[in-house]
């Protein structure tokens, strides 16, 4: 199994990008991979790294949205309270007392934190009810509209949760933000790293999208021709090990492995690369878990609208508490996760596989 790099997982998971906001992921990603090929920044936002092989190798893309859930400013109070809304999907239960970084326009972070009127103000039964969004605010410690209209803060600005990864106590273990998706970046751009020093000859575009989460729209504006033959999208995807959900059939268990995506509502694995990526997992030995979902979708939702059908599937990482301020994850199924992908990569080069191989 390659090795876990620690050091590379934190910049990514600590980085700021909500989805709209993914200017740092994308300068990260470009300098993690300015020696494995041309790097691009497209129109839509999308940061790829290609590296080229030769005109009848076969073409894959590396694909992982760059962007995590997030908030907006939408107003200031009289007060000098801020009004929020929602960038991506967040289960509002998780969020009062929370704190989070207002970005400015001039590239501060000011610190405050998400609050709600008081409980003890509250009718009994409404302390039960999960707050609305416009029942949440921001306090950045203001006293009116002026004091934080001083610190730059306007309607607009993005708001990011104010966490920094550590270790857990137990070996492997990782809690930290945004591994929805970081995990993806991270594997992205270490599976690219791994196969470009091992020149396989096999076309391949590392593509950061963005605004995943909030309609896979970055995906949507991938060239179908730079998708080429086969798509692998690299996900932080729920992991269902924790107390509450069924043990019966647990298909995202933290710690036993890459998750192979066959199916959600978004998108269906075609069988052909289904039975490909499942072959190389075993005969790796690279420990995975098959997942057949009844919710949630990916990039890979791109495919047929967008992409021309180009093969896709996605592999992820389980992660617990997505959506949340704080995702706890195991760096064994970070580093099966590259293997895995590296591994598909080599085999659709040694057998020069196109598009149409998949074709049933």
């Amino acid at each position: 199994m390659g090795m876990f790099n620690q050091k590379l997982l934190e910049k990514c998971s600590n980085a700021h990008g909500v989805s709209g906001f993914e200017g740092e992921i994308c300068e990260l990603i470009r300098r993690e991979l300015s020696e494995c090929g041309e790097s691009t920044r497209t129109a839509a936002g999308l940061q790829i790294c290609s590296r080229k092989a030769g005109e009848n190798a076969p073409t894959v893309s590396l694909i992982a949205h760059m962007d995590e859930v997030g908030f907006m400013v939408q107003g200031i109070t009289p007060d000098g309270y801020l009004t929020l809304v929602p960038l991506g999907g967040w289960w509002n239960h998780t969020l009062p007392s929370q704190r989070v970084l207002v970005q400015t326009r001039a590239g501060a972070n000011i610190p405050g934190q998400i609050a709600t009127k008081p409980p003890h103000l509250l009718p009994e039964a409404q302390r039960r009810q999960v707050m609305a969004d416009d029942a949440l605010f921001i306090d950045v410690g203001a006293s009116c509209q002026a004091e934080v209209e001083q610190l730059g803060i306007a309607p607009g600005c993005p708001v990011v949760p104010d966490v920094h990864m550590q270790a857990l106590a137990l070996p492997h273990r990782w809690m930290g933000k945004a591994f929805d998706n970081r995990n993806g970046v991270y594997c992205m751009l270490e599976a690219m790293k791994q196969l470009c020093s091992e020149q396989v000859d096999c076309n391949i575009h590392a593509i950061g999208t963005v605004m995943e989460e909030v309609g896979t729209r970055g995906a949507r504006a991938i060239p179908a021709e730079m998708v080429g033959d086969v798509a692998i999208i690299l996900e932080g995807a729920p992991a269902d090990d924790t107390p509450g959900q069924s043990s019966i059939c647990r298909q995202g268990v933290v710690g036993k492995g890459v998750q192979i995506r066959l199916f959600d509502p978004t998108h269906i694995t075609h069988p052909a690369l289904a039975d490909l990526v499942l072959d190389v997992a075993r005969e790796a030995s690279i420990p995975h878990q098959v997942a057949v979902r009844r919710t949630g979708g990916t990039d890979a939702a791109a495919c047929y609208a967008h992409w021309q059908g180009t093969p896709a599937i996605v592999l992820s990482t389980p992660t617990r508490y997505i959506h949340s301020h704080n995702g706890i994850i195991d760096d064994r199924d970070l580093c099966a996760c590259c293997d895995l992908v590296s591994a598909i990569v080599r085999r659709i080069a040694e057998r020069r596989l196109k598009a149409e191989d998949f074709v049933s």
